[in-house]
């Protein structure tokens, strides 16, 4: 009796006390060591990013954006960004675009950030960070001068991911809740989308899914755009 007693009056503190407070996860805490390794260990010995991306690079840039990871679940989240990255750099192995310096990536009517004609402001990082309308943005927010020396991008890995997180924040997390389709169309959609590049969107969502089925996410609806 007396134990049924005590077993109703620490139910009733309970109840009268609230739900027990659960400690969200962290995005470190989601990004593991065997989840970020899993991507770059993919990629081959010679490559570039192989010696230039990092776990570490990745957190020190995330703690600059700390509403990175707050968008509906953090591991959908985490599962989209790096699906994107995985795609831009295949699986961190380049850092600058193939041939990136043959495109012209200059928006001469673009007075605001007007391009260094000395510079080039194709794909870097993690997000291939292009046109000087982000360079100039991104380097006012980070604190590098993006569009006298974009180049930083590609040789300083913790400013490389922060220009990632910087582009994803801005840009790709206030439309994650359409679906991933909707942040494969903020990256990438004019060249993509509405079947410009079918083959290159099922990639984006097959990185996606693989992703979500490792951190145990349900992708959720509308992945194609």
């Amino acid at each position: 009796m007396r134990k049924a007693l005590v077993l109703a009056l620490i139910v009733l503190a309970g109840i009268l006390a609230g739900p027990v407070s659960v400690k969200a996860q962290s995005v470190a805490d989601v990004v593991t060591p065997n989840f970020f390794n899993g991507i770059l260990n993919q990629a081959d010995a010679s490559c570039a990013g192989k010696n230039f991306y990092s776990r570490d690079a990745f957190l020190q840039a995330v703690n600059s954006f700390p509403q990175f990871g707050t968008a509906d679940d953090i591991r959908r989240e985490v599962a989209a960004f790096f699906a994107h990255v995985t795609h831009e750099t295949g699986h961190f192995c380049y850092i600058e675009e193939i041939n990136g310096a043959n495109g012209d990536y200059c928006d001469e009517t673009n007075t605001q950030y007007p391009c260094n004609p000395d510079k080039d402001y194709y794909g870097r990082g993690p997000i291939q960070l292009s046109w000087n309308f982000n360079y100039g943005p991104a380097g006012q927010s980070i604190g590098f001068d993006g569009l006298n020396s974009p180049e930083t991008v590609a040789t300083d890995p913790v400013i490389s991911f922060k220009t990632a997180v910087w582009y994803w924040v801005n840009f790709v997390q206030p439309v994650i809740s359409q679906g991933f389709g909707a942040t494969i169309r903020a990256i990438n959609g004019a060249l993509e989308c509405n079947g410009g590049n079918p083959a290159t969107v099922q990639a984006r969502i097959n990185y996606y899914t693989d992703y979500c089925n490792q951190l145990g996410v349900d992708p959720g609806p509308n992945l194609t755009c």
